[in-house]
């Protein structure tokens, strides 16, 4: 039996087994060893060439931030494109218009944002279907991907897509699960938690370790994990990424419809051919980037507000430095700041200063007063 009807076989016994307390150490252990089947075949469509570099897929990061666009063909990624961005993108009302990934560049709120467009992928993509385990790899290097789907399809190409990018590694709007797991030579499996777990137990975690003949290892769980989420943990090679559902042709479906896609979890409704809420995907997009702008401003004269630092939310003073230039911190003295994360106006303030969106700040050096 080869690994593909493997699959198959565990993946109609997980389908077809009930869900409740006393199956769920046998469910645990047919996820482990379908992860397991599901690498093995990946890895030998990728040393077999079918997952390897291709012309046109290989695209040089740009810009403050990368967005990609996912989806099936005819779905409007090619609209997109060409409506937020200078670049022109093959449009025609055929499927596959698009053979290779095309890049553009938003300029919004002083931010370049590069916007990959990749052609359209089908069912199966992630075991190597219409080229489609390239045009997903694309995505794992993107800060956020953007999901186009059809108003009046959306629910199944969701699910789809959800379900090829999970079987790629690719998590979408979930965070990292708060497990230290690290393999050793000896000692056995030393295991431990620091909250109450109700979907694993030690017990379940050596079975799963086994199946990866893993017999050596320590496991701390901080938080209440899956055993999904473990199984990430040990396979590795998963990115994390926010995800917005974007419903194209909203034009084409009743109100009741768009009001129920509208209510939904990280979605955006929009019309391409229409011009309709394409600001506000444009504002959501900037808010999942996590992107905050910071102001220079030299002594004595006004901040520099044509050409803000574009940077990650969370970021410290060190970071404007390095960003401005890696010899500044050799000569940091202090930062007068602000804006918003200033107490008063303006606040003295040392690296470790964490910014928020538009703040200024003036750098002092101990060779001058600029």
């Amino acid at each position: 039996m080869g690994i593909v009807e493997r699959i198959k076989e565990i993946e109609a016994e997980i389908a077809r087994t009930q869900r409740n307390k006393a199956t769920e150490h046998h469910l645990g252990m047919l996820k482990a060893k379908l992860a397991r089947f599901r690498a093995q075949l990946l890895d030998g469509v990728m040393k077999g060439g079918g997952a390897g570099k291709g012309d046109g897929f290989e695209v040089i990061k740009a810009g403050d931030a990368r967005v990609s666009l996912i989806g099936f063909p005819s779905v409007g990624k090619s609209t997109l494109l060409t409506k937020l961005t200078s670049t022109t993108s093959a449009i025609a009302a055929y499927e596959f218009t698009t053979l290779t990934c095309i890049p553009g560049v938003i300029e919004f709120k002083g931010a370049k944002i590069q916007l990959l467009d990749t052609p359209g992928i089908i069912e199966g993509a992630a075991g190597g279907k219409g080229r489609g385990r390239q045009v997903i790899a694309v995505s794992r290097t993107a800060d956020v991907v953007l999901m186009m789907l059809d108003a009046a399809k959306g629910v199944v190409q969701r699910e789809v897509l959800t379900r090829e990018l999970e079987t790629m590694g690719i998590r979408l709007n979930k965070l990292k699960p708060e497990i230290y797991f690290k393999v050793k030579n000896a000692g056995g499996i030393a295991f431990t938690h620091t909250c109450p777990l109700t979907h694993l137990d030690e017990k379940l975690v050596r079975d799963v370790l086994h199946e990866y003949r893993i017999f050596h290892a320590e496991v701390l769980v901080r938080c209440d994990a899956t055993v999904d989420e473990f199984i990430d943990v040990v396979v590795g090679k998963r990115v994390y990424i926010q995800c917005l559902y974007v419903y194209n042709k909203i034009d084409q479906v009743s109100i009741e419809e768009l009001e129920a896609l509208a209510m939904q979890d990280h979605t955006v409704v929009i019309s391409c051919e229409m011009g309709l809420n394409l600001d506000f995907l444009l504002d959501k997009m900037w808010e999942y980037l996590n992107l905050v702008r910071v102001y220079t401003k030299k002594r004595g004269d006004p901040p520099d507000f044509t050409g803000p630092l574009i940077l990650r939310q969370g970021a410290k003073v060190i970071d404007v430095c390095r960003h401005i230039h890696r010899d500044l911190l050799g000569s940091f003295k202090y930062a007068l700041v602000w804006g918003t994360s200033a107490k008063h106006t303006p606040q003295v303030v040392g690296l470790n200063h964490t910014l928020q969106d538009e703040d200024v700040i003036q750098i002092i050096n101990r060779q001058s007063k600029t």
